[in-house]
């Protein structure tokens, strides 16, 4: 087993996220851009690739705004994720082009349906990952920080 690093964009326009819509056997959930970290990638380049790949966006990415660590087995979705051992890295990141310049995803995640802005409080009614995130999202637009580890949640 091993850890695995992840890095994620934090896209915040008009008090709302652009986040990725994905469907399970559940239902709808949401989770921000982003994903696994290839050897000798830097984090930064890494959430870069994954927005073209998830979005087809290119973005800035600005400084780091938290580091969630997510032990499977001590979660909800422990029969699935009950070996996972992820490190999240959210980065505050910009869009460098309007949503009609965004190219064709070109390796979105396998549960993902789409793209779509939510709003930042609209979040407490929405199935998303992680759920811990979701009070540090309302302090960005408030310009207040918070923690910036939030330990093993979901």
């Amino acid at each position: 087993m091993y850890i695995r690093n992840s890095a994620k964009a934090v896209i915040l326009k008009d008090a709302k996220l652009l986040l990725t819509k994905n469907l399970d056997k559940e239902g709808i959930f949401y989770i921000f851009p982003g994903g696994g970290q290839d050897h000798g990638e830097a984090l930064t380049d890494t959430v870069q690739r994954e927005c073209l790949e998830e979005m087809g966006a290119t973005v800035d990415v600005g400084q780091l705004l938290h580091i969630r660590e997510y032990i499977g087995k001590n979660h909800e979705h422990t029969a699935v994720d009950s070996a996972m051992h992820q490190i999240e890295y959210y980065f505050l990141c910009e869009l460098l082009q309007e949503e009609s310049g965004f190219a064709v995803p070109t390796n979105p995640d396998v549960h993902q349906l789409g793209i779509e802005w939510v709003a930042v409080d609209q979040l407490p009614t929405c199935r998303i990952y992680p759920k811990a995130i979701v009070p540090f999202m309302q302090d960005l637009i408030d310009d207040k920080r918070g923690a910036v580890y939030l330990g093993d949640v979901n």
